[in-house]
């Protein structure tokens, strides 16, 4: 875990890679307004629950003691960040969610995703996401941060994307939607490969009251990395008063 500025506590919850280092982009802007913690996803979590708790602990790191903390999550972040906002809604300031879905359909695709990762050999795993860069990346991102990706990326391992998948086959956030009352902005990008994200994120926004939905234009499911969209100016535009 790391955490830099001073303010109010603010958590940036990883994805599927679960390394929590592809928020380098978004940290310093951020850290000037809000103290900011980041943080790696274990590979070894059997359920979410784990992961809720985890990730408890790591607003308490922020908040300099139980408190609660503005949540942003993205894709497999998403849905930590809603799982703990539906467990602890007192422990959310605010809830920001990126390129993610209250239940992922259709539930096949996990299963071959499990079952190809199984097979694959890991060290070509770069090779992989080299050559489908251009379904994941926004149409901004430059070269040089693609080949950051893919270094920071390399840490990721096999185990932590198979655990994390199998939550997702358990995982279904639908039915809650509409329990949860603190600030929510959904954020989905347009050119979005891997998920529905636009689609995924018009079908919560309308199922939580007072949510707030904002379509990223040009951008795909791997855009923290994009040297146009800065979270501390979305905040900003969104809720001046947080």
């Amino acid at each position: 875990m790391t955490i830099q500025g001073e303010g109010p506590p603010l958590v940036l919850v990883p994805g599927m890679d679960g390394t929590g280092r592809l928020f380098y982009r978004q940290v310093p802007p951020l850290a000037r307004r809000y103290r900011v913690a980041t943080y790696a996803l274990r590979d070894d979590a059997a359920g979410m629950d784990v992961l809720v708790e985890d990730l408890a602990r790591v607003i308490d790191a922020a908040a300099n003691g139980p408190g609660s903390a503005i949540v942003i999550g993205e894709s497999f972040g998403g849905t930590l960040a809603l799982s703990f906002a539906l467990a602890h809604p007192e422990r959310v300031r605010a809830l920001v969610v990126l390129n993610s879905f209250s239940r992922f359909l259709p539930q096949v695709n996990l299963q071959l995703a499990i079952a190809a990762l199984r097979l694959l050999p890991w060290e070509t795993m770069p090779l992989v996401r080299r050559l489908t860069a251009f379904r994941l990346h926004s149409r901004y991102t430059h070269r040089a941060e693609v080949r950051r990706f893919l270094e920071v990326t390399r840490e990721a391992r096999r185990d932590g994307y198979i655990a994390r998948l199998r939550i997702l086959q358990q995982y279904d956030a639908r039915e809650r939607l509409g329990t949860l009352r603190m600030p929510t902005l959904f954020l989905a990008s347009e050119l979005d490969h891997l998920i529905p994200s636009v689609r995924e994120g018009r079908y919560m926004a309308e199922r939580v009251p007072g949510a707030t939905l904002r379509v990223l234009g040009g951008h795909g499911h791997i855009c923290l990395i994009a040297p146009n969209l800065d979270l501390e100016q979305v905040l900003r535009d969104w809720r001046p008063d947080l």
